[in-house]
Parts: structure tokens; sequence; C-alpha cells
């Protein structure tokens, strides 16, 4: 195990937006590493500050606690398909009854998994299938997929049914998109819900947002001034703290030191986004998230580059530590889970 502390006071210029934010002193930041052997993890689910699930790149959905010091080890429940085929799971989403996990490739599998049981829900073969990101809605009953197309529309798989059944959208029910214009399996946060809505981000030859109001039903698509027209550039995360405030982050992946264009804020839902600490750091992340019950102000960013905060809503940032993760997920306001290439971690502010 291996454990990082970085004490920080006033590293930040206090900019409020609203005037009843008061920006609380964070006096220290630890994370902790743990090792888990062979498996790179891109996707997790928090239970709480003790415990986390997490789907890995190895057929394995692992349920790992810290609540005591002698078993660190994770409960592993390992998946094949018909014998052979060992899914790569970077998507995992709880509907509050099972957790459900989706591969990858070519073929898509999406399992339902609880007490230890693990069943197929949909499969789909296609030379181009790859499924980036998967999550529930608020009332647990509809859930969405999102994967690069197959033709030429984003491949969007929606359940009505808490995840028994599930289907996929024709692409006349969905915008066209570009060519070279997908998606990134990075860290499982390119989607986001709340209510009935949800946005998703794209990348590639184009970097825009999906949004849907109806649970997916019907769907807009906005332009973002993120960098794109590569195929490692454009949005890798999003997270909103309601439904008009949010935030995107991602960048060129093969250029990772370099932070124009790669952070932008949005105060209309998603129609509009500004760019925020341009040209400044932090660099390429995977994944953002709001740090709950702060007012949409304190942010996290993780990525291969490293771990990044700000608290007033990404206009600047620090940097916390150099430590590689792809994903971040709060339990509340002073802890979350992440996750990263054979490890977890967990982040814990004081």
């Amino acid at each position: 195990m291996k454990r990082i502390i970085l004490f920080i006071f006033g590293f930040l210029v206090f900019i409020s937006c609203k005037e009843d934010y008061q920006p609380r002193k964070i006096n220290e930041i630890s994370v902790k590493e743990y090792l888990i052997d062979s498996v790179s993890i891109r996707a997790i689910h928090a239970i709480n500050e003790f415990e986390v699930i997490y789907a890995g790149s190895n057929g394995s959905i692992g349920f790992f606690s810290d609540a005591t010091t002698t078993k660190l080890k994770p409960t592993v429940l390992k998946i094949k398909y018909q014998d052979s085929i060992i899914p790569n799971f970077r998507s995992i989403a709880s509907n509050g009854k099972a957790i459900f996990a989706l591969s990858i490739t070519n073929p898509a599998l999406l399992y339902r998994i609880s007490v230890g049981q693990a069943n197929l829900k949909y499969t789909e073969t296609h030379d181009k299938v790859f499924y980036d990101a998967l999550q529930f809605f608020d009332d647990n009953i509809h859930g969405i997929a999102v994967g690069d197309p197959t033709e030429n529309c984003a491949s969007i798989l929606l359940t009505l049914d808490g995840g028994n059944t599930w289907h996929k959208l024709p692409c006349s029910k969905l915008p066209i998109f570009n060519e070279g214009e997908a998606f990134f399996a990075a860290s499982n946060t390119n989607i986001k819900t709340i209510g009935s809505s949800v946005w998703i981000a794209s990348g590639g030859t184009k970097a825009r947002i999906l949004k849907s109001e109806d649970y997916g039903n019907t769907w807009q698509i906005f332009n973002t001034p993120f960098i794109q027209g590569d195929g490692p550039q454009g949005i890798y995360s999003i997270d909103f703290v309601d439904k008009k405030n949010g935030i995107a982050i991602g960048g060129d992946y093969s250029k990772p030191l370099e932070n124009k264009a790669n952070k932008a804020i949005t105060k209309d839902g998603g129609l509009t986004w500004t760019l925020v600490a341009n040209t400044q750091n932090p660099n390429y992340k995977s994944c953002v998230q709001y740090v709950p019950n702060t007012n949409g102000k304190e942010v996290f960013a993780v990525g291969k580059t490293g771990i990044s905060y700000s608290n007033n809503g990404g206009l600047s940032w620090a940097n916390v530590s150099n430590e590689a993760y792809y994903s971040i997920q709060f339990v509340d306001r002073n802890i979350a889970w992440l996750s990263g290439n054979n490890k977890l971690g967990k982040l814990v502010l004081k």
C-alpha cells in the first residue's frame, strides 16, 4: 500500500460566483494506493467510504473493502463469454439492485451481476462495435449506454425496465455524426444523468455534446470550443452539478502535456461552452467530478498526468499529485475512490 500526503494552504485565488459560497480551507489531501494485480480499472462504483466495486480489463468484477487492515485483496468474479472470450470492461453502473458491466469491443457484452452471478442481458456483433460508458438515470428504471458509431450515428442503448432488457436506438432517432467522431472509453464518465436528462460528450474529428431531456427518446447536439479534429482529441469526461451548470475536460491523449482548449464550463445546460484555464494546467485528463455539496465550486480531475483540484468551479487549478489515475468518484464531500492501472485509490480531504 502506498500513501501520498500533501499539505495545501491557500493555493488558489478564491473567486465566488455565489455570494453565499465560502470556500473551505483544506489543510490536507491524502491519497492511499491499493495495488490490484494484473488489471486495468477504468470504471468504478463507489458504495461508501470503505467499499467500492470495479470493472476490469481481464473480465473481472471486483469488490474491494479497506474496512479492515487484515484483508485488502478484492473479492473477484471472473467472467468469460463462450468459454474463450474474456471481456474488457470499461463501464459499470448500478440501479440499486444489481451491478451492470459493459465490455468495449466486438462482441459487445452487457452483464447484470447480482449475488455473485453474472447474467448476459445484451450482445452485439459488428466489426465497428465499441462501447464506452454506461449509466442509470435517477429513477433506476431507465438506463443508457453509449458506443462508437457502427453506422452514421452514435450507438445508444436504452433500458426501460431496470436493465432486464436493452434496445439500440436507430439512427433515424439520433443526430448524424461526422466521419471520425466517436467517444472515449477512458473513465465511464462521458455520460452524465440528472432526472430525465442526459449529456454525452464526443471527440475525434468533432467534440460535441449530445443531450436528451426525456430519457433518451429525443436528442439535440451542440458544438463546443474543445480541441478537436484528430482521433485522440476531444472531450473525455463531463459532470453537471445541476441541469444548468456543468464542466467538461479532456485534451489530446497522444500529447498529454498540452493544455490548450481542454477544459470548459456551461451555464445553460450544455447549449454553449466557455473555455476555462486555457493554456494553463491541468493538461490532459480522463475524468472530472464535482465534489458533492460544494455548490459546484470544488472540482477534481484525474488522468495519466496526475490529480488536479479547483475550488472555483474550474477557473483555476492546483496540482495535487503526479500519480496516474483514470477515474474518480466521490462518496461525500471528503472522500472519493480512484481507479488506475493495477490499482485503486482513496482520496481523503481534511
